[in-house]
């Protein structure tokens, strides 16, 4: 029986890989925490393994443990981490614990600064609707998927979400440059996460690394509509093959997106640019794996998306409601149209919380001008608190408000913001609520439904 230990199982990524872990026969599965909140302590109670106290606990660290993986929570000086160093036992990041389990696989890798995960979870439906079960990682809950990670013995093909933040709190490589992709897809590259690439340059240098790093022979799916993609492909190693894409021909009718397509016009169940360039990435990808256009197109029509993804949280007959993960400039802009363009005849009343480092940093702030401008009510929300315990110079509202422009208000209490949206009149209404957060424990789509009911 192979045993491994999680020291911070807790995480988002860290308790699905121990769970994807624990499902492996001979497998033996153990983790640790000072701190686990939802979905991952009820998901890690139904797999039993929810640790029975919290904390850290160095004499669970034991010589016969055959890995240790460490999550980003758990910092150099944690006495688990210690304790394992000190008995010479094997110690992975999450990405690199992945890879390992993977050598052999021919590994789909796909990075950006937004899409990814639809990407991803675009190339795994259409693989599994073919016949195919690759093994995978991707950062959102998949229809039709019961976890976001899958290892197996069987896979000789893994698809990973590549995220450009950092491998573990020892490690301090983007988590995609770990992978060595025989195949990665790049969606754009709009600056994000401050903290760790201070400036854009820098940033960008990121994605440039991952081509340097991938497999001998490789295919690099690209999107030509990036400036900065096409400086970067310019300069691609001599063995790579290069496949660029752009927004695809499409028309919207009776709210339904209409792909127009050599096999004629198909019906999605997405919409929104970002989501059609996300479906040619995600048919050149199937195509390198043997999955032929014609083929493709019959299953990408059943796609729904991925979780907190522009996913539907309630509808009537004369107005709709969506929640979003987007949180960086690019994505809150391109959200916004895409519901924009999706609905036009409809009153667009769209909410954003700024939740994450970068959103919060002051200097970073006048990246979201005019990001809302599709909207006819917008709103954005902040948590003071937030900015505290990310230990942030504090925020205005009038910094806030000055730096997206175009009459959005702002809210520092969401009892507020939610009283304010229960004026509006919610008839033909398209509702979109955007977050890496929960608005401070708002039941989004309890409040939704309300709200355009």
């Amino acid at each position: 029986m192979k045993r491994v230990h999680f020291i911070a199982i807790g995480g988002a990524a860290m308790h699905n890989l121990a769970i994807a872990i624990s499902k492996k026969q001979w497998y033996s599965v153990t983790g640790s925490d000072d701190e686990i909140f939802e979905p991952s302590y009820s998901r890690l109670k139904k797999n039993g393994l929810l640790p029975d106290k919290l904390g850290w606990f160095p004499e669970k660290i034991e010589k016969g443990l055959s890995a240790v993986i460490i999550g980003m929570h758990a910092g150099a000086d944690n006495p688990e981490l210690l304790k394992a160093r000190s008995l010479g036992l094997k110690i992975y990041s999450f990405p690199e614990y992945l890879y390992e389990q993977t050598r052999s696989k021919t590994r789909v890798v796909v990075g950006g600064s937004h899409g990814k995960t639809t990407t991803a979870a675009m190339i795994l439906f259409v693989l599994y609707k073919s016949g195919l079960t690759p093994d995978y990682m991707v950062g959102a809950q998949i229809d039709g998927f019961e976890d976001m990670v899958k290892l197996s013995m069987e896979a000789n093909i893994a698809v990973f979400e590549g995220d450009e933040y950092l491998t573990s709190a020892l490690d301090r490589r983007p988590k995609f440059h770990v992978y060595r992709p025989h195949i990665a897809v790049l969606t754009g590259i709009a600056w994000d996460h401050i903290n760790v690439f201070p400036t854009f340059e820098n940033y960008v240098s990121q994605f440039q690394k991952v081509t340097e790093l991938m497999e001998p022979q490789g295919r690099l799916v690209y999107n030509c509509e990036d400036e900065n993609l096409r400086k970067i492909v310019q300069n691609l190693r001599s063995d790579l093959i290069a496949f660029p894409y752009k927004t695809p021909p499409y028309e919207v009718k009776g709210g339904i997106t209409w792909l127009k397509t050599a096999y004629g016009n198909v019906p999605l169940k997405v919409f929104g640019e970002h989501n059609l360039q996300n479906i040619e990435a995600a048919r050149l990808v199937c195509r390198q794996l043997g999955i032929n256009d014609e083929k493709f197109y019959e299953n990408i029509k059943f796609f729904s998306g991925a979780a907190n993804r522009l996913e539907k949280i309630a509808e009537t007959l004369y107005s709709v409601a969506f929640k979003d993960f987007a949180h960086s400039p690019s994505k809150l802009r391109a959200t916004v149209r895409a519901v924009r363009m999706q609905y036009p005849a409809r009153k667009l009343v769209a909410c954003m919380e700024l939740h994450t480092f970068s959103s919060l940093t002051s200097d970073f702030l006048p990246q979201y001008k005019h990001c809302m401008q599709d909207a006819d009510i917008a709103m954005v929300y902040y948590n003071p608190q937030t900015v505290e315990f990310k230990r942030l110079p504090a925020l205005s509202q009038e910094r806030v408000q000055q730096a997206f422009g175009d009459n959005v208000r702002v809210f520092t209490d969401a009892k507020i913001m939610q009283t304010e949206l229960q004026k509006i009149n919610c008839q033909n209404t398209a509702l979109l609520l955007m977050s890496s957060g929960n608005f401070d424990g708002i039941n989004l789509e309890e409040f939704a439904k309300n709200l355009i009911t």
